[in-house]
This record gives structure tokens, sequence and C-alpha cells, in this order.
């Protein structure tokens, strides 16, 4: 999987309901034709990233099929997330 390019938004909660800050990544994707992922289409990926002090998690994604705009009911892979979630965070820490 490749992250060919990305946009990151803050969410804010006015409520302040949620602790720390939350942030929107949609990514778009690249995967093997051989990956049972890959779609003629391409793909992207919804992913809320959870940032309390120093800790990040990815709180929830979606797959999202950019030809239909479906999401599909694929997860990924324990290491796929892990690749997100760095990712992710490395734009975070970057954006400070």
């Amino acid at each position: 999987m490749d992250i060919l390019a990305y946009t990151m938004d803050e969410i804010l909660d006015p409520t302040n309901i949620i602790e720390g800050q939350r942030f929107e990544f949609l990514l778009d994707i690249e995967v093997d034709e051989e990956d049972e992922l890959f779609v003629e289409g391409g793909l992207e990926i919804r992913a809320i990233v959870g940032k309390k002090e120093d800790d990040f998690k990815l709180a929830n994604y979606f797959i999202i099929d950019k030809g239909t705009e479906k999401m599909l009911e694929f997860g990924l892979e324990e290491d796929e997330e892990e690749l997100i979630l760095s990712f992710c965070k490395e734009r975070i820490i970057a954006g400070e």
C-alpha cells in the first residue's frame, strides 16, 4: 500500500466532550493488483486520528472506492493500520 496524497483537517469539538484533539485525514492510496483491496478506480481511506498529549490512536477509518464513492466492507490488516497511524502521526507532529 502506498499513500499518494492526503489532506488533513482538525476536527473541533465545541462541547469539549472528547478529550484531546481529533484529526480527519483523506488518504489517496494505491494497492497492488493482487491485493484484495484493489479496485479499478482506486481507493481513498478516511481516517480519524486522536491525539491526547503524546498518545496517538487510529480512532476509526473507512475505505472508499473512488470510482463509485461507496464504502467498502473491508478492514485493514494490523500492519496497514500501523502504517496509516504512523503516516498521520508524522503529519500531525509536523503541523504543530
